[in-house]
């Protein structure tokens, strides 16, 4: 096969999965520049951001699929809880947030993994 017979599933993946995306990401930081960050629009925004990427959280942990829906509900609601709790903790560091919620998750996957 030729070198980009074996790409051609990542061109795919780069034009129609990425490139869309960013389309919208790069008019978004256009549109926004100079922006108030305390404007009633900005402020919505922002808790309307906030409640989506909630819902997708609660659906991934509620109702999973695949590899993650093996590892007990309990696992997930604690490395939810555990993650919060560390983003709270660590001066409100996503990262820390995430990292501490992914080691929780993966700990309890492998110990309690049905």
């Amino acid at each position: 096969m030729s070198a980009l017979g074996d790409l051609s599933p990542y061109l795919v993946l780069i034009l129609v999965g990425f490139l869309p995306n960013e389309v919208w990401r790069l008019l978004g930081l256009v549109l926004a520049r100079g922006l108030n960050e305390d404007s009633e629009w900005v402020v919505w925004s922002r808790a309307v951001a906030t409640a989506i990427l909630a819902g997708v959280i609660a659906k991934l942990v509620l109702f999973s699929a695949g590899a993650l829906a093996a590892i007990p509900l309990a696992v997930r609601i604690g490395a939810t809880g555990a993650g919060f709790v560390a983003f709270l903790a660590i001066r409100r560091s996503i990262f820390t947030g995430v990292l501490v919620g992914e080691a929780v998750l993966l700990l309890g996957g492998f110990f309690f993994a049905r």
